[in-house]
């Protein structure tokens, strides 16, 4: 790990990454749970929301999470101790390993795996059993129903999701999210390389396919059906109280964000910016090789950006992922609830069959031009 010339010892490098990873999970998890589901909802719906705890209700969150820690933990009598209470773990587990893969800049990133798109579909999947843990640990039928409808929702909905970054791959060549975001920023669109080529107007219809499967990955309206405060009270959280509800309220939001950051990665350029900016202002200009091309070291393509973007770029990728969280917030208090057979017809009969076919044309496309 080295920035701006800094080289760091092991643990260095450990510890600060460890720090980082909690930063990137859980400030920008408050920062969209306030402005967002407070305050934005809040004007959707023509209220005020929160308006008492600090000025103009800015420290609603600071109590909402020192209310649920004072909360009572307890355990029904007939769960299964160890597993009801290692769920919510599991769940904020998959949250931390999806962050892991995501670049904030040429050299900001906590793991760079050649493999890293692959990694994130794969670890994404984790909260599923965590979900199924909660449902069947709490010896409850409501939280068995709701784990059940989780985990065929999720499963249903992985699908879609896998299959709309297939398209990206293609497009860029690697699995390396390094690699998506420098294709995207040394892209053309037919020869024109002003804005370089962000991945969102050749894959739209990837890009509208990961928002919706992100959306149900969630158990976002209108794919809450495993909650179903109406019919199962919470669901797979029926039973739980305390810290270890807070612990699946954060996963919730944080993991919305990851899905953010990442779709940001994929489809809107990643931590870079459009190249005409980076000549206007000083600095930012790439380092070229004598032949005019960019310098790419030790098998990193991003090793010729100015540092600078180590400081900018996570500023970029914050601005990106708000932009995203918006759309996810905007549709989970606009739209009705789908039925369980609804949204199963969906992913199943509608996005699966769509994606296949945006996979083949891309795969034509790319081989034609």
């Amino acid at each position: 790990m080295s920035i701006f010339a800094v080289e760091l010892a092991y643990w260095q490098e450990t510890i600060l990454k460890l720090l980082f990873a909690f930063v990137a999970v859980l400030i920008p998890a408050g920062a969209t749970v306030n402005l967002y589901l407070f305050k934005m909802v809040s004007f959707m719906q023509s209220r005020l929301g929160p308006m008492e705890a600090g000025p103009y209700g800015s420290l609603q969150l600071v109590a909402e999470v020192g209310k649920w820690a004072q909360k009572e933990d307890i355990v029904p009598a007939r769960a299964d101790e160890f597993v009801y209470k290692a769920s919510p773990y599991v769940v904020l587990l998959s949250t931390f390993l999806l962050v892991l893969v995501v670049p904030f800049g040429p050299d900001a990133f906590f793991a760079n795996f050649g493999t890293g798109i692959f990694f994130a579909m794969a670890v994404s999947s984790v909260s599923v059993i965590g979900i199924l843990m909660a449902g069947w640990a709490s010896a409850s039928k409501y939280s068995l129903l709701g784990g059940l409808r989780a985990a065929g929702q999720l499963i249903a909905y992985e699908l879609p999701l896998v299959l709309a970054v297939v398209g990206v791959v293609i497009q860029a060549g690697s699995l390396n999210l390094q690699d998506i975001v420098m294709a995207q920023h040394n892209g053309e669109i037919f020869g024109w390389g002003a804005i370089g080529n962000p991945f969102i107007l050749t894959q739209f219809v990837g890009f509208m396919i990961f928002l919706i499967a992100v959306q149900a990955e969630l158990t976002q309206t209108p794919f809450d059906m495993p909650i179903a405060e109406s019919e199962l009270v919470s669901g797979y959280m029926t039973e739980y109280s305390g810290f270890r509800f807070l612990l699946f309220f954060i996963g919730e939001f944080a993991t919305a964000n990851i899905f953010a950051f990442l779709g940001a990665t994929l489809f809107l350029g990643g931590w870079s910016i459009p190249p005409f900016l980076m000549d206007i202002i000083p600095g930012l200009a790439p380092e070229l090789d004598a032949t005019g091309a960019v310098l790419s070291e030790g098998g990193n393509s991003a090793a010729g950006m100015s540092p600078w973007f180590n400081l900018i770029g996570p500023i970029v990728m914050l601005v990106k992922m708000l932009a995203l969280t918006f759309i996810v917030y905007w549709v989970r208090f606009t739209y009705p609830r789908f039925r369980e057979d609804q949204l199963q017809k969906f992913a199943w009969k509608v996005l699966i069959p769509i994606s296949l076919v945006n996979i083949a044309v891309t795969g034509v496309l790319k081989v034609v031009f």
